[in-house]
């Protein structure tokens, strides 16, 4: 599975080299792909496999090889997105989620929708292992009716193979039998899935960190993806997929993912399969204040930061916003506005009449002349866009004018992202009373577990060091493992290849050996040392000499019944350049009789270069 991270530095703790970081930061600037949040050592271990593979020792030689090869990028890009998956990857789990997991979720949504995210999908063997878990369990017709899967991953090579939905035998090899038959169908030697059941499988590009999670969700899939990032921001994803979930949701993880360190927002349900459900303590609305929006901001304390605090503001704002000058050109861009409009910091400085943003979503060209000839605000409300061929939004957009003193400085544009609904308040407040009544029961308590709680202490920071320690053990296993999977997959393709071109140089050497052999004359070819390297099955019969007693030897010195001293002139003029030489000859075959031999030599050239002799040796008199 894959998945990207963004904003996030290195582990702590972990060596960083300046070269592999300024790599990074190219990577970044160059294409949008930020992996400062991936672990080093594994990060470090795939860039270092993708440059061996090329022939580039050092992170600087490799920086100046990806800037004159942007091919590159697709080979890199999918050597540390491994994209290794499987369906019904880790069939214990499987089971649990069949028997015990999903039909709690059917029970529990009664009859209404039902919502699946499978995060970092790579090419879709996971999304549609859950489509076969709810088919089975509700039947064709209402899986089609209430069941929407959203498969998500920021490799679009992926995403692309995963929409085509068709799979090799080998690829299906932990689905059964009755399975296989019943939810796909032979195509050519491959399988596809079924194409009724395919259209409630929806694919699409979502960063986890970058991009706004997908809400209301019932069951999460999120496996073996989080092990790719360090701490950091695994807690901030963490804090997002709690977001996604709704009330009661299931988080499920893959094996190499604990998620202890973010206990609050999930109860565990099967800690040994990795099944979480979302904590009733943790209302969305605390997520959506303090995990959606990035770490708190320190107090100001001196008016000079006041400015620098206003400017970070804006950028950090979760209201995508853009500020344009009185004379139309961009001034300003927040964070928001790159990651949902698309404007980066070179669009900054450019008239805004040249941007898509423009007119896609909305005609905002007409609004700004309007806003600028009366002087006030304007909104539009409820606007459509289809961002993708999978993903719709609807916006709400404001555009205000600025004025200082009556001086007309520029117009703010502000795009608000309506599509998400946001928890009752309601529910919050129930949540609050649950907490001030358990905070009452546990104050009595508090006093008695505190002396425990010391003597606890000490043993409890040796458990998270040796934890801490297994667990990132564990993950760079499970990376090596899908690593080999992904390296047996290649070799086994090579030696298909290789199986083909060798079936092909046979039957070229048979077709070879028939024409050679339908001939009426006897071949013999020789290199420019005058060393025999074809000697044909005619060359046999005329003068009992077996090929593989005369190839690789002078062909003059062969006691063949051939005459020499005849042969050597006209060979050697062959050889030096003249066109064809012909002559006849008197030969004694191998049965001791003398024949009349008419001999036709002719130069053998590979390109521009003289690369031997062909001679055709046709019998006079009959054998």
């Amino acid at each position: 599975m894959s998945e990207q991270a963004g904003g996030a530095g290195p582990a702590s703790g972990a060596e960083t080299d300046p070269a592999f970081e300024r790599l990074l930061g190219f990577l970044k600037e160059s294409r949008g792909f930020d992996f400062t949040g991936y672990k080093r050592a594994s990060l470090m271990r795939r860039v270092r496999h993708q440059m061996r593979q090329i022939g580039i020792a050092g992170f600087e030689g490799y920086l100046d090889y990806l800037q004159v090869h942007p091919n590159e990028f697709t080979d890199l890009f999918n050597t540390i997105l491994i994209n290794v998956t499987g369906f019904f990857r880790d069939a214990e789990s499987w089971r649990q989620l069949e028997e015990v997991i999903v039909p709690g979720i059917v029970a529990h949504s009664a009859d209404e929708p039902i919502r699946v995210w499978s995060a970092g999908c790579a090419s879709g063997e996971e999304a549609y292992s859950l489509a076969v878990v709810f088919a089975e369990l509700l039947g064709v017709e209402q899986f089609r009716d209430r069941v929407k899967i959203y498969a998500t991953d920021i490799d679009e090579d992926a995403l692309t193979a995963a929409r085509q939905a068709v799979y090799h035998e080998r690829d299906l090899r932990d689905v059964s039998a009755e399975r296989r038959e019943k939810y796909f169908e032979a195509q050519g030697g491959r399988f596809a899935f079924r194409k009724d059941l395919r259209r409630s499988v929806i694919f699409g590009r979502n960063d986890l960190i970058q991009d706004a999670p997908i809400s209301r969700i019932d069951l999460l899939a999120c496996r073996n993806t989080l092990m790719y990032f360090n701490s950091e921001t695994q807690g901030r994803i963490a804090t997002r997929l709690a977001f996604a979930l709704r009330p009661g949701g299931v988080l499920f993880l893959g094996k190499a993912e604990m998620l202890l360190s973010h206990s609050p927002l999930f109860e565990p349900i099967d800690l040994k399969h990795r099944f979480f459900r979302k904590s009733t303590a943790v209302a969305d609305a605390d997520l959506d204040a303090g995990g959606l929006g990035g770490p708190p901001s320190r107090r100001p304390n001196d008016r000079q930061v006041v400015s620098q605090i206003r400017s970070e503001a804006f950028l950090a704002s979760p209201v995508a916003q853009l500020v344009l000058a009185d004379d139309g050109r961009v001034l300003l861009a927040n964070h928001r506005a790159s990651s949902l409009l698309g404007v980066t910091d070179r669009d900054v400085g450019r008239p805004f009449h040249e941007l898509e943003i423009s007119y896609r979503p909305a005609e905002l060209r007409s609004h700004l002349a309007t806003v600028r000839e009366t002087g006030r605000a304007n909104w539009i409300r409820d606007v459509h866009w289809h961002r993708s061929s999978d993903e719709n939004l609807y916006l709400d957009i404001q555009l205000v004018p600025l004025v200082d003193g009556g001086v007309r400085l520029g117009i703010a544009l502000m795009f608000n992202d309506v599509t998400r609904h946001r928890q009752l308040q309601r529910e919050l407040e129930a949540a609050n009373r649950q907490l001030e009544m358990a905070y009452e029961e546990l104050q009595s308590t508090n006093e008695e577990l505190e002396t425990t709680n010391e003597e606890l202490q000490s043993t409890v920071e040796e458990l998270e060091t040796t934890n801490e320690e297994l667990q990132s053990t564990n993950e760079e296993l499970e990376t090596m493992n899908e690593e080999r999977q992904s390296m047996n997959d290649e070799l086994q393709v090579t030696n298909e290849a290789l199986r083909e071109r060798t079936a092909q140089i046979s039957s070229l050497n048979a077709f070879m050996e028939s024409i050679l052999s339908s001939l009426g004359a006897a071949v013999v070819v020789v290199n420019r040392d005058l060393m025999v390297d074809v000697w044909s099955g005619q060359a046999e019969e005329l003068w009992g000499l077996r090929e593989s007693e005369v190839v690789g030897r002078h062909l003059l010195n062969l006691d063949s019944g051939l005459p020499s001293a005849e042969l050597k002139e006209p060979i050697r003029a062959v050889l030096d350049g003249s066109e064809r030489q012909e002559l006849t000859v008197e030969a004694i075959n191998r049965r001791g009789r003398r024949i009349g031999l008419r001999i036709t030599a002719t130069p053998l050239l590979a390109g521009d270069r003289m690369a031997g002799a062909l001679l055709l040796l046709e019998p006079l008199d009959p054998a």
